[in-house]
């Protein structure tokens, strides 16, 4: 409330991304509601968040995606909403987990001045590389 209209992008879709969860528990939408609403969440958060790297000549949202440690399966599924058939409920909340944990690590932890991940820092990086792993590209096929 303090930032009025000017949200930082990362406390908005974090809010975005955790109403997706709220309404997910409460088993209040159907399957294709809350595929759209994780669908909305997750092309905002890419869009935005890469956004502000895009310069005059437009450059590849994989490549951006790249500079700001964002997995490219996450910019594939962003894809796929957009442009493509919509994917399962089940890729859409795997997708908002990791981009709620890349915030997370990347914009909270900051935020409270400490490395909130220190304990558990190994454990992520295997995390990370299980989800990377499991979301190559015979998952889109």
């Amino acid at each position: 409330s303090r930032y009025g209209p000017k949200m930082p992008l990362a406390v908005d879709c974090t809010a975005e991304l955790i109403r997706c969860k709220v309404l997910d528990s409460s088993g209040k939408l159907r399957s294709h509601e809350l595929i759209l609403s994780y669908g909305l969440a997750l092309v905002r958060f890419v869009n935005l968040i890469t956004e502000r790297k895009q310069k005059m000549v437009s450059i590849p949202l994989r490549q951006l995606a790249r500079e700001v440690d964002i997995p490219i399966w996450v910019v594939d599924l962003r894809h796929e909403l957009t442009h493509g058939k919509l994917p399962q409920l089940a890729l859409c909340r795997k997708g908002c987990d990791v981009v709620l944990d890349w915030l997370r690590k990347t914009y909270w932890s900051r935020q409270l001045g400490n490395n909130l991940c220190e304990e558990s820092e190994e454990e992520d990086e295997q995390e990370e590389a299980e989800a990377n792993t499991e979301m190559d590209s015979d998952t889109w096929e």
